[in-house]
């Protein structure tokens, strides 16, 4: 089956697919950083000279992230990569990231620092508790990694779940294995799924 997909993942016979999209103000966020390196992007911050820059924290509202000190009670996501600009133009955020932080470019009447500017970007985000969607198996994160389960949604296309069942659809292929080209996957693969990165193919069995 032959599959592409942005944020859900298409699908056909022996199937190649990509999650590319990310996953915008899904679940709190991260403790663990994968090593990544971004460039900042200048803001008013209480916290430093940069909004939400990697290692930073932030706290979840209801319909808004904020910059909080991660030993702050309410600080729930650490930022493990910052880029500029969109993501389908931007890196792909580490492996392991739990989900993604778009911001809008904003240009405040005045600020604390007289920069008075926050560029469009978005920031990479792990939880800072479990549960972790980013981690393989988990079911979530804006990427496919090695370790991830999928099933198919109808119509040709796959979504990811979570691998031990607790999902809520049952888990119908999982990611084995990654290579540089589909004919390095094993005979019994069942799927392609596109990562990206210099493994771009993921060898996909039944489970």
């Amino acid at each position: 089956m032959f599959a592409r997909a942005v944020g859900v993942v298409c699908a056909a016979p022996l199937l190649a697919l990509a999650l590319v999209g990310c996953q915008a103000l899904s679940g709190p966020g991260g403790g663990r950083s994968d090593p990544s390196s971004a460039d900042p992007l200048r803001s008013p911050s209480g916290y430093g000279a940069v909004f939400l820059a990697v290692g930073e924290c932030s706290s979840r509202g209801r319909t808004s992230f904020n910059e909080v000190a991660c030993r702050s009670e309410s600080a729930v996501a650490r930022v493990v990569a910052r880029y500029e600009g969109g993501t389908a133009q931007g890196p792909d955020c580490p492996a392991r990231t739990d989900f993604v932080l778009h911001m809008s470019e904003h240009r405040p009447a005045s600020d604390e620092n007289g920069d008075g500017h926050i560029a469009r970007g978005y920031a990479c985000m792990r939880n800072l508790e479990e549960p972790h969607p980013g981690d393989p198996g988990g079911g979530g994160g804006p990427r496919t990694i090695v370790g991830d389960c999928v099933y198919s949604a109808g119509e040709g296309r796959v979504r990811e779940t979570a691998c031990d069942g607790s999902g809520e659809r049952v888990p119908q292929y999982r990611v084995r294995s990654a290579v540089e080209d589909r004919s390095e996957c094993p005979s019994a693969t069942d799927l392609y799924v596109s990562l990206g990165g210099a493994e771009p193919v993921g060898c996909a069995a039944r489970v």
